[in-house]
């Protein structure tokens, strides 16, 4: 059984990886279909035809707009802040907009990704290793430790590459925001002046790294 609660207004790490650490992501089609999934089933509203979606950013690097994104946002059930996508993981900061929304969220995504895997290269079975993990933020510090630590991620790759990684909502926070209402940075920057306020915190709010992955059991 899960121990954490899951209460409107909170705010919560989420992250899960690969089972027996095997990548979940192994071409740029399948990150795509994750970075969608992860988008839009925030709502409860039903999509279909999502190759659709993937085929449109493929060839124009944004999805297609979707329509009555009002009635999509009045049905949010998750509000995702921050993500990155490794190759055998991910990690997301969530605030739960209704009751069971995270879980709901986590599920649709996770499953529905699943089935896409398992089908495009002839396997079955589990691709994540068990459920999510989630951590309650219980304050403002920790919110914005978590934002730098799941941003710091790409810099394992190679150094320097979280600026440019697109798997992450980083330049998302120091550029433009690619996803608009789909990913809300704003709880996040406007706690700084500017986006060099946030690059500088970004790197010395991570001082606490090995403490986290001690706790996460990532490393």
């Amino acid at each position: 059984m899960r121990k954490i609660r899951f209460s409107p207004g909170e705010y919560y790490h989420i992250f899960n990886r690969g089972n027996n650490k095997q990548n979940i992501f192994l071409d740029e089609r399948d990150y795509i279909r994750f970075v969608f999934l992860m988008l839009h089933f925030q709502s409860s509203v039903k999509f279909y035809n999502i190759s659709y979606y993937v085929n449109y950013f493929i060839r124009h690097r944004v999805f297609s707009k979707i329509r009555n994104e009002n009635k999509f946002l009045d049905k949010r059930q998750a509000c995702l802040l921050n993500f990155v996508l490794m190759p055998n993981h991910f990690h997301f900061l969530l605030r739960e907009e209704s009751e069971h929304g995270v879980s709901d969220y986590l599920r649709r995504v996770q499953d529905g990704y699943t089935k896409y895997f398992n089908a495009k290269y002839g396997k079955s079975g589990h691709l994540f290793q068990g459920p999510f993990k989630a951590v309650h933020v219980k304050n403002n510090d920790q919110l914005l430790y978590l934002s730098s630590y799941i941003h710091k991620n790409p810099k394992e790759l190679k150094n320097g590459i979280e600026y440019s990684y697109q798997w992450s909502s980083f330049q998302d926070y120091i550029l433009d925001n690619r996803w608009g209402a789909l990913l809300e940075s704003d709880t996040i920057l406007r706690q700084f002046k500017n986006e060099d306020k946030y690059k500088y915190k970004y790197f010395v709010k991570i001082s606490k790294a090995k403490e986290l992955l001690k706790e996460l059991n990532l490393d």
